[in-house]
């Protein structure tokens, strides 16, 4: 602070007026995403961090991302974020300088001070509470536009609207949600019907498999990943194969999603990916079932929310759960070989 007062005198004193503004308007820039850069939201040079980067990549985060990736991360604890709050009316006060400055308006509105705010306030929730969020908050995570349109029995093409960028094939599913009457403790069934025109080369045998996980709040103890069997050189694969997810009775059906990741089996070494599929129970719950093909997309994407809670996530590197949402939330379609 004090070295910024001598700053902001210093450009009051030699500055024009109208040169002052432009220069205390950047400058105030500058010290919010600072500030989010290099104390709240810092990610470090580790795995975890390179995970995120990677699936940012041509998703117009990847700027953004990459002034996260220097040093190593340390979460803040209740009571520093108190004093992060603080830091900012302090430095508000500054930039106003009771009316000399940069307005009380421009200040407030300024989206890098709501990106700070908002990544504060995310800052000391639950892993459940921000898994909660990312789940609500997202809603085209591999498509562009709409999203899944989900139709009884009805095969759902890659469209205009609400297609992938570049098909690479479908995923056929069948959901349904149940509620105990008395307990009311909540169960998704989830049969894994086959595969179609899948894009995929490789130099040796290929032999895909679907993994299915639930995601969403209050799964620590509870079994939420599923893979089917393989199959030997097939592109467009037949599984038939029925799992049982239960949810309990915290959270409604519309804090979950279903995430469908079509694989290549590799043994020796780590399975590759071929596309991903994004479910999210909302869509059905009025009807409370439903049978569809999706469409697989490369990558998950998501908006500056979902990022946010994915940088929190990530420095939770003692966590678990939150590992494992970093990683299916990273996951990204594996390179190609020549067949």
């Amino acid at each position: 602070m004090e070295f910024m007062n001598g700053a902001l005198t210093l450009f009051a004193t030699v500055c024009e007026k109208t040169v002052l503004k432009r220069v205390l308007k950047e400058l105030w820039r500058i010290v919010m995403t600072s500030l989010e850069k290099n104390i709240v939201l810092p990610q470090g040079n580790d795995t975890f961090g390179a995970q995120i980067l990677s699936a940012a990549k041509e998703l117009g985060h990847l700027s953004k991302l990459k002034d996260h990736m220097a040093g190593d991360a340390k979460s803040l604890t209740p009571r520093q974020c108190a004093v992060m709050d603080v830091a900012l009316d302090t430095i508000k006060q500054y930039f106003h300088a009771g009316g000399n400055g940069l307005k009380k308006a421009f200040l407030e509105k300024s989206a890098e001070l709501s990106s700070l705010r908002h990544a504060l306030s995310l800052y000391t929730q639950t892993t459940d509470t921000l898994i909660k969020t990312f789940v609500t908050t997202q809603h085209s995570q591999v498509h562009n536009g709409k999203g899944i349109r989900l139709t009884p029995n009805e095969k759902v093409q890659p469209s205009r609207g609400s297609g992938v960028d570049k098909p690479i094939g479908e995923v056929s599913l069948q959901i349904e949600l149940y509620t105990h009457p008395k307990s009311g403790e909540r169960k998704v069934t989830l049969k894994v019907i086959g595969a179609s025109d899948l894009k995929w080369q490789t130099s040796g045998m290929f032999r895909p498999f679907v993994e299915v996980t639930l995601i969403g709040p209050h799964l620590s103890d509870k079994k939420r990943r599923f893979q089917t069997k393989s199959k030997n050189n097939s592109w467009s694969p037949k599984y038939n194969e029925t799992f049982h997810f239960v949810l309990g009775i915290q959270d409604g059906f519309e804090c979950y999603e279903v995430q469908a990741c079509v694989k290549d089996y590799c043994f020796g070494r780590a399975d590759r990916v071929v596309g991903l599929a994004v479910v999210q129970l909302r869509d059905i719950m009025e009807r409370g079932n439903c049978a569809c093909w999706c469409p697989l997309g490369q990558r998950i994407s998501m908006d500056d929310t979902g990022l946010t809670a994915m940088r929190i996530l990530s420095q939770r590197s003692n966590d678990d759960v939150a590992k494992e949402f970093v990683r299916l939330k990273s996951e990204t379609r594996s390179v190609e070989e020549g067949r």
